[in-house]
């Protein structure tokens, strides 16, 4: 049978620059399925392509030195590099051009690693290689300088969350001459921090932590706070960001308790009261509608504990079964002695139960009410588990400890002594494995503690043990708290732990998809006070920089309309993603009054929806336009340059 022909291409792929084409091993990454020699042998007989090389890192200072002493020679004009994934070093490159003195945007990058090293091997890979990096070469020979989109900004910024993310975040800014609206749902600032004691692993007390940073951002000139509100509304973009609050008196009987534990305190505006937080404020009497103008948002909206299901270890079913939150409490409420009593009850022995609402496992836990299992680590549990077992056997030496274990992880610095210190007070330690955990009983000796606690330990090599408690403490992990409104008004991605997730954990780790939204704290991953603080302060940082600057400079791949061509018949209004980027306008074309497509370029996506669906080819998408995607098929399809590939 006659071999099938390729097509030939529809149009010559010639070129309109000088191309440098940079070629990376990623240290070996690439280099150890793709033939990076072969690869840039046969980028040099694309037309157009003046030079092609290869660097172990290009993203190193060598390798994108390499590309600025091109681009300042003149010996190229367009750069296609040949690496990992866009999203890692696309930045990092189009930097290295405007360094050179280069246009930033007469740049292309061809994926290698997740694209080809990491999917194919063999000569097939070197092959794909070559030609993607081809198809790059031809679509960099067509690009055209451009300048980005300049937006002014609203010199102000919005964090959401009153607790200690948002505090830090919003100190943070103030200290650098910003100013800041902090909003907070709830009547109290503080977050689930005020619903603490004292900190591990060091012994800072929640009172001093909330009351000295809410004491500074309530006095700082440059913040204003709103308690009590409800972000109702939200639109904009990146230096304009609109929002709609609504400030209305706590209702539903949900802060109830707080505010009756606060009336009794005798505590007024202003002072941290135990397990409550501070208030800043009188509560208001009749709704209020805010609307507020920001440059940036941070969402600092932190987290819940896990709340064990009716049943859970016998949560709820047997008084004596408390989650290490209300231990907390109740352990701060205890009066002195040899021995813990709580409501009278001596606790002569007491069980820690760690990753209950973690490490949960598809096909072994049962899913909780939202039909979701906690299968990532909350990786601060044991570090507190630990600290309250060292400060029990510490305050009340003739209660026992018996610690029930899947793994110990105590990250950190000072983490590992809290482990070193609750074995030194003869802290009694059991092993379990994933889906043989804890059963908590009642106990069947009338004359004995009334919990029983039956395990298969595994450092005695799978014997059952039973081990008879007077209470059962479960290390219940960090859940995100519910905040599916915001996400849906603001378009945030989440994470499939539920988490908000942001763009990259080490690159931009508290930038999210929506410009000029940044996250702090734990509203994004389980996190102790000081990693909280370290993020809000990272985010507090990248907003000021927004703010400071007075303006923002965006990506201009966006869509532009050809008025020439343009009859209004409106399919690319339909069509659009972004609300608000496509409009019709009425113009006067040749004395006539008529309809024609409009772009905001700042709400304008790059999606290329319109582009699709116009009837007349009138609109294109900056830098991927379709005579760069048809040069970049023709030379995918073609022999002419890639024999052997």
């Amino acid at each position: 049978m006659a071999k099938k022909k390729k097509p030939e291409p529809k149009t010559e792929p010639t070129t309109g620059g000088k191309v440098g084409v940079y070629v990376c091993h990623c240290g070996g990454n690439i280099s150890d399925a793709v033939d990076v020699e072969q690869v840039c042998a046969q980028a040099r007989k694309i037309p157009g392509v003046v030079v092609a090389r290869d660097n172990m890192f290009m993203c190193s200072d060598p390798g994108q030195e390499m590309i600025i002493e091109d681009l300042k020679s003149g010996l190229v004009d367009r750069v296609v590099v040949a690496s990992c994934s866009p999203s890692l070093h696309e930045t990092t490159f189009r930097s290295a051009l405007a360094r050179a003195g280069a246009n930033p945007y007469v740049y292309e990058q061809a994926n290698l690693r997740e694209q080809v090293s990491w999917v194919h091997h063999g000569p097939a890979a070197t092959s794909k290689a070559s030609r993607l990096v081809a198809a790059a070469a031809a679509k960099a020979g067509q690009l055209k300088p451009l300048a980005p989109l300049r937006v002014e900004v609203q010199p102000r910024a919005a964090v959401i969350g009153g607790g200690v993310a948002g505090l830090k975040s919003a100190l943070e800014l103030a200290q650098r001459g910003q100013e800041v609206i902090l909003l907070e749902k709830s009547p109290f600032l503080g977050g689930q921090v005020a619903q603490l004691d004292r900190l591990a692993p060091l012994g800072e007390t929640a009172a001093r932590i909330i009351g000295e940073l809410a004491a500074a951002v309530l006095q700082h000139p440059a913040i204003k706070v709103y308690t009590c509100v409800q972000v109702e509304g939200f639109e904009g973009y990146i230096g304009n960001f609109k929002l709609k609050v609504i400030r209305r008196p706590p209702g539903g009987g949900e802060y109830a308790a707080q505010l009756s534990t606060l009336s009794q305190s005798g505590q007024g505006l202003g002072e941290f009261v135990p397990f409550v937080g501070l208030m800043p404020a009188s509560i208001p009497e009749t709704q209020e509608d805010i609307h507020l103008e920001a440059g940036v948002i941070i969402l600092a909206t932190g987290m819940r504990p896990y709340g064990p299901r009716t049943g859970e270890y016998g949560y709820q079913k047997f008084p004596q079964v408390v989650t290490l939150p209300e231990f907390i409490r109740l352990l701060a409420a205890a009066p002195p002695g040899d021995t813990l009593a709580l409501e009278g009850r001596p606790i002569r022995g007491a069980a820690l139960i760690h990753c209950v609402g973690s490490r949960q496992i598809p096909g072994v836990h049962e899913e909780n009410e939202g039909g979701y299992l906690n299968e990532y680590c909350s990786r601060t549990c044991c570090g507190a588990s630990l600290y309250a077992a060292n400060l029990l056997r510490e305050n009340y030496p003739q209660t026992r400890i018996f610690d029930f274990y899947r793994d110990i992880r105590t990250y950190g610095r000072g983490q590992e002594e809290l482990y070193t210190q609750a074995a030194h007070n003869q802290a009694v330690f059991f092993r379990f494995e994933a889906g043989e955990e804890p059963q908590v009983l009642e106990n069947p000796d009338p004359q004995g503690p009334p919990l029983l606690v039956r395990v298969q330990d595994v450092l005695t090599f799978g014997e059952e043990i039973e081990v008879p408690v007077d209470l059962v403490v479960l290390a219940v992990g960090q859940e995100p708290n519910p905040v599916a409104d915001l996400v849906e008004k603001m378009k945030i991605p989440v994470a499939a732990d539920r988490f908000l997730q942001e763009v990259h954990p080490k690159l931009r780790p508290v930038e999210v998809a929506v410009a000029g939204i940044f996250l702090a704290g734990a509203c994004q991953a389980p996190f102790d006070v000081g990693e909280t603080c370290a993020a809000a302060g990272a985010a507090a940082v990248k907003a000021a920089a927004i703010l400071s600057r007075g303006y923002v400079e965006l990506d201009p791949f966006v869509a532009e309309v050809d008025l020439s061509k343009c009859q209004g018949a409106g399919a690319c209004v339909e069509a659009c993603l972004a609300d608000g980027a496509l409009t019709m306008v009425e113009l006067e074309v040749g004395g006539q009054k008529v309809k024609r497509a409009q772009v905001n370029p700042v709400l304008c996506i790059g999606c290329g929806a319109c582009v699709a669906v116009c009837p007349e080819n009138a609109i294109n998408v900056q830098g991927w336009t379709l005579k760069q995607f048809e040069s970049m098929v023709d030379m995918v399809v073609s022999d002419e340059y890639l024999e052997g590939a």
